[in-house]
């Protein structure tokens, strides 16, 4: 890889148009969207980005979407993780052929998997590909979390995992990934809520959903942080931190495309059975975007 991962990455929404097929000009400009605001990286077909309601040729398109424009101007992280190994490893050799830069790998769900059925399912999917692998920790997803010693022994083992998302929301366990294995694998942090705190411990970067909807507030913190000032960081995060609050409050998937909408950037509905963002959601959200100020 020619770029290396840090700062904010931006967990992409995936528009839909009123056939409830990706719309394609409109994902476009949610990539242009972030790209425009100074994320550092983009994800493609992450939660975010409804993926469980996406058909493996949708995630592809999707994929192949954003690669196509974002054009090398940042890296693109493509989501492959899948309920088998064989699945997974399609998806990953063809974002790797689509150029992607990164992989992120979440292990499968519905049933909980083993410690050793957990080794084997990522090693056999990282040894697929040559690009980096950035693994998922979400153990809210999975049933299952890998702590810091384990994501740090994968990062020390298998030469192309590189970084960890963790949605773990378990501070302690984000505190050791950094302090205690930053050589073994990059921690990126999974919870939006985080993104101050996590940068000034020194976290390689943040996965944002609501960098959809408030991407200049949020590179604005991070731009202030690592030009060392702190007291302008948090005066910027405590202006956008109501806003990320809310949203994490709130169906998640549907506050982005909601937030998006009051932003003046509609992207579509959310995939059935997702339903739009109630109105007391709604007003409360909007709320909080007003108080931005713009």
């Amino acid at each position: 890889m020619t770029k290396q991962l840090g700062g904010i990455l931006t967990a992409l929404t995936t528009p839909f148009d009123d056939s409830d097929k990706i719309d394609v000009p409109l994902l476009n400009k949610v990539v242009d969207r972030s790209i425009d605001a100074g994320v550092n990286a983009l994800v493609a077909g992450g939660g975010t980005g409804e993926v469980a309601a996406l058909s493996s040729d949708e995630r592809l398109r999707v994929f192949d979407t954003v690669i196509e424009r974002t054009a090398g101007r940042v890296p693109v992280v493509a989501n492959t993780g899948a309920l088998t190994t064989s699945k997974a490893i399609n998806l990953s050799r063809a974002a790797e052929r689509a150029g992607a830069d990164v992989i992120m790998l979440i292990t499968p769900f519905y049933e909980a998997l083993t410690s050793a059925e957990i080794s084997r399912y990522i090693t056999d999917v990282a040894a697929s590909v040559e690009i980096p692998v950035m693994l998922y920790n979400n153990p809210g997803v999975t049933g299952v979390n890998l702590d810091a010693d384990t994501l740090a022994k994968f990062g020390r083992e298998i030469e192309n995992i590189k970084y960890v998302k963790d949605s773990s929301r378990d501070w302690e366990q984000a505190l050791r990934l950094i302090h205690h294995h930053r050589d073994d694998i990059g921690l990126i942090m999974g919870w939006d809520s985080f993104i101050f705190s996590a940068f000034l411990e020194g976290a390689v970067g943040v996965m944002a959903g609501a960098a959809n909807v408030v991407p200049d507030e949020i590179v604005g913190v991070y731009r202030a942080i690592t030009a060392g000032d702190i007291d302008g960081a948090r005066t910027q995060w405590q202006r956008v931190y109501p806003v990320i609050d809310a949203m994490l409050e709130m169906p998640f998937s549907q506050a982005v495309k909601a937030g998006l909408r009051l932003r003046g950037e509609p992207v579509g509905s959310p995939r059935e059975p997702f339903l739009e963002l109630s109105p007391e959601h709604t007003s409360k959200l909007a709320a909080a975007l007003a108080q931005l100020g713009n």
